[in-house]
């Protein structure tokens, strides 16, 4: 266990410093002084098939290793952003912790909540000043007293 752990840090570690390298202006100067360079040895090797299968491999290559990378940032950014969104949420005493872990959902679920939400605001809109919450608990033919007083019970 703790030497898959390592690895993880490890591969975590090259990931990280290889997405800083290779997302950088540095990285895209050498990329494209490369394809440059391939480019003019075009007349050298009279635009051949071996010419052409060079520039090929090489970007099918590049291309492989930087779709696994990308990914591995990305998961690894999405997953901050949700840890940070839920402390968010279970800081605020006003906000409905039933949205912690709704990454979790299936799509069903997902478009379930995208509709209940936009019927929240529009419920919102109708009911006048734009500063009134509207809350998970809120919904559903509540009154909008209901969550106030809840609040002043908590406290």
């Amino acid at each position: 266990m703790v030497r898959r752990l390592r690895r993880l840090e490890l591969f975590d570690r090259f990931a990280d410093g290889a997405n800083r390298v290779f997302g950088g202006s540095v990285a895209f100067a050498i990329a494209a002084g490369a394809v440059l360079l391939w480019a003019a040895m075009g007349p050298v090797f009279g635009f051949g098939e071996k010419w052409q299968l060079t520039i090929n491999t090489g970007t099918t290559i590049v291309t492989f290793l930087m779709v696994f990378l990308i990914q591995h940032s990305q998961n690894k950014q999405t997953e901050a952003l949700h840890l940070k969104l839920n402390e968010l949420l279970a800081s605020h005493h006003e906000a409905s912790n039933r949205l912690i872990g709704v990454e979790d959902l299936d799509e069903g679920e997902l478009d379930h909540l995208h509709r209940f939400y936009r019927q929240l605001g529009e419920r919102a809109e109708r009911e006048g000043p734009i500063k009134r919450t509207h809350s998970l608990d809120d919904a559903g033919g509540r009154s909008g007293k209901e969550p106030r007083r809840r609040a002043a019970r908590r406290r």
